[in-house]
């Protein structure tokens, strides 16, 4: 398992249970806007401050450096972000 910590708002450990990063935030009741769960529209898009993800499918959405998708990511390493 690796640790999941939202700045200033809540940590939380990543699990096989969770496909994706966007569920293990829903299953903590986190709110996150999406518009789909496949990195099509980065509307979900966030700040990754530290550690890194691996992506389930590489996202069509552009993603600058520094941020990433987490309705198609899963934490490779502990990681910390910023949700908007």
């Amino acid at each position: 398992m690796v640790k999941v910590v939202v700045k200033n708002v809540l940590s939380l450990e990543f699990g096989s249970e969770q496909r994706t990063l966007l569920e293990a935030l829903e299953a903590q009741k986190q709110q996150v806007n999406y518009q789909c769960r496949e990195g099509y529209c980065g509307a979900c898009r966030c700040k990754l401050l530290s550690g890194s993800v691996s992506y389930l499918n590489e996202p069509l959405a552009f993603v600058r450096k520094g941020e990433i998708l987490p309705c198609c990511s899963i934490p490779i390493t502990d990681i910390e972000i910023e949700l908007p």
